[in-house]
């Protein structure tokens, strides 16, 4: 028997508070989601910095200046193959030498950029390639 006062809730009710928790519940999974994706391209791109910053200490401990022009290379780094390019020229001064390096990983392409300059010394240009027969 129901007491004077008391109350259920109705149907309608019911239905309205499942449905903003249903809408509260699909938004926190949406951002989980979100979430997941950015820690995982985070993570890509530090180690892509890291590649980057690899190349970097090997032109600046090379006791020779890197080559005037481009270049690229291949390199396995966090279980992942890379490739570096990098763009070396004359800095307005005359004095450094400017090298630009961009990393990126093969299938995600997750990029990284890093610009050193390093005493100019004595220079090498990039030879091309020897034409294939």
């Amino acid at each position: 028997m129901r007491k004077s006062g008391e109350r259920g809730f109705t149907l309608i009710e019911m239905l309205v508070a499942l449905s903003v928790f249903s809408l509260a519940a699909l938004a926190l999974i949406r951002l989980q989601a979100f979430t997941t994706h950015n820690a995982a391209e985070l993570e890509l791109r530090v180690v892509a910095q890291s590649v980057a910053r690899n190349r970097a200490v090997e032109i600046l401990t090379d006791p020779r200046p890197p080559s005037l022009g481009e270049s690229s290379g291949q390199e396995e780094n966090g279980g992942l193959d890379w490739t570096w390019t990098q763009s070396a020229r004359m800095a307005d001064d005359g004095r450094f030498v400017q090298v630009d390096i961009t990393a990126r990983e093969k299938t995600s392409g997750a990029p990284a950029s890093l610009t050193i300059l390093r005493p100019a010394g004595m220079l090498r240009t990039v030879e091309p390639p020897p034409p294939a027969d």
